[in-house]
């Protein structure tokens, strides 16, 4: 007689709750994600002139003006966008 090991008798174990999802429910859960996102955009553009300090403008960006010529490089506000972008990407990555 032969015998079944133990892990085949053992139930399956349970799938991700992602793995359950309908397409409409995650077409839908995107759009809540896009739709919150252009909130939060909107928001920052309506009191960004209330700030102390303005994006595109920050302390240490290059910024030279002679006769005719400018030249500006916004290093430090690159450098700041970034590593936000870097972090909301790395968050939703992890999801």
């Amino acid at each position: 007689m032969k015998r079944t090991p133990a892990c085949a008798l053992s139930r399956p174990e349970p799938l991700d709750s992602a793995e359950h999802l309908s397409y409409a429910e995650t077409v839908g859960r995107s759009l809540i994600t896009l739709g919150l996102l252009l909130v939060v955009i909107g928001l920052a553009l309506e009191f960004a002139p209330r700030l102390p300090f303005r994006i595109g403008r920050l302390p240490g960006d290059i910024y030279f003006h002679r006769g005719n010529t400018t030249f500006y490089f916004p290093i430090i506000t690159c450098l700041l966008v970034s590593v936000v972008l870097t972090l909301v990407l790395w968050i939703f990555n992890r999801r």
